[in-house]
């Protein structure tokens, strides 16, 4: 094996990467607690670093920190730049980007918009 991922006899070469985006937050009430576990833990779900920043600071903060993406207060309107290095970056900023996108998926587990 030459360090690629390996799903049964296929062999699939990891791409290491860098890359970032950015997205505005829509969402009613911002990051409160179930949308800031909800991107946790997709972002948790990858190999690679991810870093958010809000409304053009330089902070970066741990974005699979529950703590620090809550402790952030991202209100609706706060910009996030997501940034991502290593293993599937490219896939990760892909899916966080169309989280946020999709107001957290709060639509769609209580049945109404936020």
């Amino acid at each position: 094996m030459s360090g690629g991922l390996r799903i049964g006899n296929l062999e699939i070469e990891q791409v290491h990467g860098s890359c970032q985006t950015e997205v505005e937050v829509k969402h009613g009430v911002g990051l409160h607690a179930r949308p800031s576990v909800t991107f946790t833990r997709l972002a948790k779900s990858f190999p690679c670093t991810i870093e958010v920043a809000v409304n053009g600071s330089d902070i970066w903060l741990n974005g699979k920190s529950i703590i620090k993406i809550m402790g952030a207060r991202i209100r609706k309107g706060s910009v996030l730049k997501i940034r991502a290095d290593g293993i599937l970056a490219q896939e990760a900023i892909q899916a966080l980007k169309e989280l946020v996108e999709r107001n957290f998926d709060e639509e769609k587990r209580h049945g109404r918009t936020a």
